[in-house]
């Protein structure tokens, strides 16, 4: 799809109606401005954390695992994560 837009006076610019409603784009929605050399990409910026959290949650469920059991693996794997990359590096000093 190719569309024209026009730059404003402040220097905005609109987005045609049919690509904010493709996209879900709301107003304070914020964008990311790519320049390669003169081609812009314009792309939403997405929030991560929600996404993140829906999967983690589709999963948590699909797997049958409590809240409680799901935060005791997650302290499970930062112990064992601390253990192989900070234990060993303070017995080399």
């Amino acid at each position: 799809m190719e569309r024209t837009v026009q730059v404003r006076k402040r220097g905005t610019l609109t987005l045609p109606a049919e690509l904010r409603e493709k996209y879900n784009i709301k107003p304070g929605d914020t964008l990311r401005l790519v320049d390669l050399d003169g081609v812009f990409i314009l792309t939403p910026l997405r929030p991560l954390v929600p996404d993140l959290a829906r999967e983690i949650e589709h999963l948590r469920k699909e797997q049958g695992l409590s809240i409680e059991e799901l935060l005791a693996a997650l302290r499970e794997q930062r112990e064992q994560y601390y253990k192989e990359h900070y234990e060993q590096d303070a017995s080399a000093v």
